[in-house]
């Protein structure tokens, strides 16, 4: 049994676990259209590689980038490329996005699949290029690239993986019934992974509650016969999920300020990455489908669905039954740290683990905001182990050199504080603004540094034209004075 460790901070929050967690993956239905926004993530823009009036299959690249962090997206099934137009995409802004736009022609024909025949026989290098090549990333909400995190570099040395089956968020449920369906697929995800890290130790870590996919788990690890692989059970503490927190709960590690767990020899993956690996590298199968939660009070039946990436919110709840009259608010995420959506015509992407549909008991409406009392509540539920009540006042007064002396670009925004704060006090919101303040401000900067390094170099070639041209001149005018003296040496002479 392997020994845990414990973060500081965190807080036991109602689960609502019930409402999906003993209800098996349902098949969505195939949807009329699908619709993929070209914004993979902050800063990167996929390029369509399609037109309109183009016809796809499923499995076919559709949209890729050349950026570092860019992944190509795949279709999820056959059909007729309609357009290519903005569309309000998943992001907490609500804003619109150019989006390919395909027809479904209900046929779902597929481009023939691609499988590894024996993933231990290729180098590293291979593997992240056909996991980059099947579009995946990582499936825990973040979507980071997973051939990224497998290339550490030479300077960090890569001991252990940990996937990660902690659902610490309420509600979610979407890797604790994919661990009981496809334990296989996991573990042998995990060991593709292992083998591409080239790393000796693997752990599984799952919470406590989830003995139905401890026991999965343990048993697809004995059928494999390998013994690098472990899984273990943590406590359902909220954000246990977070890389950090997880690393230090099962190795006891702490990752340093400003760091990735990589500088501690750890790479974290979420148990449906590994399951998708599986699928890429043994199945030759990109990544067009994900198992997503639909749950909430305000829909009429909860369950796990395993739906096309592309699909549209609207299409999966009217497939659980439609909403229930006491829904309030539509969520992608969890109520921690998901965001609302505006409307449910939006598609479902690589990122979404979760649809809530919540009734007003669900989620607060409205917050009477009250003064700050230095309570210090904050502070004793910070799992990140900063000073919340610090970090607000300086947000708020837009004192942006102050919130980075306080660690401001640690915090993971999860909600900790907020949900312990007496005043109410929306102070996730205060952080995140001040965290694009802060990037904006750099951006500017750099801009500023550039723009006088222009100036710079433009100043220095004027000079050192006007320096070559006085030098010439100098050169002229001593050969023409040569000259002349010559000729008044001839003159002389004669």
């Amino acid at each position: 049994m392997l020994k845990t460790w414990r973060f500081h901070g965190g807080l036991r929050l109602p689960a609502h676990k019930h409402l999906s967690a003993h209800r098996p993956i349902v098949n969505a239905e195939l949807p009329k259209q699908l619709i993929y926004p070209l914004q993979q993530r902050p800063g990167v823009q996929l390029k369509a590689t399609v037109a309109p009036g183009d016809t796809v299959l499923r499995g076919q690249i559709i949209a890729d980038s050349d950026h570092f962090l860019a992944t190509p997206l795949h279709a999820a099934s056959s059909g007729t490329v309609k357009s290519i137009e903005d569309r309000i995409i998943p992001h907490p802004s609500g804003l619109s996005d150019p989006c390919i736009i395909i027809d479904t022609d209900g046929r779902d024909e597929a481009l023939p699949p691609e499988p590894v025949e024996d993933y231990r026989l290729e180098p590293a290098a291979t593997l992240r290029a056909k996991i980059r090549q099947a579009g995946i990333v990582g499936l825990g909400g973040a979507a980071f690239p997973t051939s990224i995190k497998l290339n550490p570099g030479p300077q960090r040395h890569i001991d252990t993986l940990i996937l990660n089956g902690a659902e610490c968020e309420p509600y979610i449920t979407c890797d604790n019934v994919l661990m009981q369906a496809e334990p296989d697929a996991i573990v042998q995800g995990a060991l593709i992974l292992m083998h591409a890290l080239q790393v000796g130790d693997g752990i599984i870590a799952v919470e406590d509650h989830m003995t139905e996919a401890f026991q999965a788990l343990s048993a697809a690890i004995e059928q494999s016969r390998d013994r690098r692989l472990t899984v273990v059970k943590i406590p359902a503490l909220y954000p246990t999920g977070g890389e950090k927190q997880l690393i230090r709960v099962v190795t006891g590690k702490e990752t340093p300020s400003g760091g990735i767990p990589a500088d501690v020899g750890v790479i974290c993956q979420n148990v449906g990455t590994a399951a998708a690996v599986y699928n890429a590298i043994c199945r030759g199968l990109p990544l067009t489908k994900r198992v997503v939660t639909v749950t909430g009070q305000g829909v009429k039946q909860q369950q796990n669905m395993r739906a096309r990436i592309g699909t549209p919110i609207s299409d999966l709840i009217n497939q659980c039954g439609g909403y229930q009259d006491s829904v309030e608010r539509l969520i992608m995420g969890g109520p921690m740290m998901g965001f609302a959506l505006p409307e449910d015509d939006i598609p479902i992407v690589k990122a979404t683990n979760c649809i809530l549909a919540a009734a007003g008991s669900e989620v607060a409406t409205s917050k009477e905001i009250r003064p700050c009392i230095r309570c210090g509540d904050c502070a004793k539920a910070c799992p990140v182990d900063l000073l919340p009540q610090q970090l607000y006042w300086h947000s708020r007064a837009g004192n942006l050199e102050k919130c980075k002396e306080f660690s401001l670009f640690d915090c993971i925004e999860c909600g900790c504080c907020e949900v312990v704060c007496p005043s109410q006090i929306p102070l996730v919101q205060y952080y995140r603004a001040a965290k694009s303040k802060t990037i904006a401000k750099a951006k500017e900067a750099e801009k500023a540094a550039i723009a006088k390094r222009r100036h710079d170099f433009l100043l220095e070639r004027k000079a050192r034209e006007q320096a070559e041209r006085a030098e010439r001149s100098r050169r002229k005018k001593e050969a023409l004075a040569k000259l002349k003296a010559a000729e008044t040496a001839i003159e002389g002479a004669e």
